[in-house]
């Protein structure tokens, strides 16, 4: 087998995200994701129905909940979170860069759907948009209906 090159970068919630691992290349056996974002960026309380998910820190630090535990994580730390399970991550640091492991890897592909190709250089958004409800109302849509991840909480 030989190495995989990493796509292309993608801006996504005011960061940017490169595809490691891409499903097609794993018979959509898992997914690797290499994200970088702002603080603010971070998801609120869900589950996935389908998914279980890895996350590894390579730059900043996360408090991530599973279920009723909350764990900091630093560094070259990882934490697992199986699917059915209520999960978040918070960014405590203005940014932080990490390690994605999605599997399966079919929710690889809402995320190819809600980002753009980045021009340039990769770099955190200094100043977060102005939310676009209409955009943001599809995104929720899409997510739980396609993807079956239910969020629990509002941000």
């Amino acid at each position: 087998m030989e190495a995989l090159q990493a796509n292309g970068f993608r801006r996504y919630q005011g960061g940017y995200f490169r595809t490691l691992i891409a499903p097609e290349h794993t018979q959509n056996a898992m997914a690797l994701i290499e994200f970088t974002l702002p603080r603010g960026a971070e998801p609120p309380l869900h589950v996935h129905q389908n998914e279980d998910e890895t996350f590894y820190v390579l730059e900043g630090r996360l408090s991530v909940r599973v279920a009723d535990k909350v764990t900091i994580l630093e560094p070259g730390e990882a934490l697992f979170a199986p699917k059915n399970t209520p999960h978040a991550f918070s960014i405590l640091t203005d940014s932080a860069k990490l390690l994605n492991l999605i599997t399966p890897g079919t929710l690889h592909r809402f995320f190819e759907d809600f980002s753009a190709p980045l021009n340039g250089a990769p770099a955190i958004a200094t100043e977060a948009p102005a939310p676009d409800m209409e955009a943001i109302a599809k995104m929720v849509q899409t997510i739980s209906q396609q993807y079956q991840v239910l969020f629990l909480e509002t941000k």
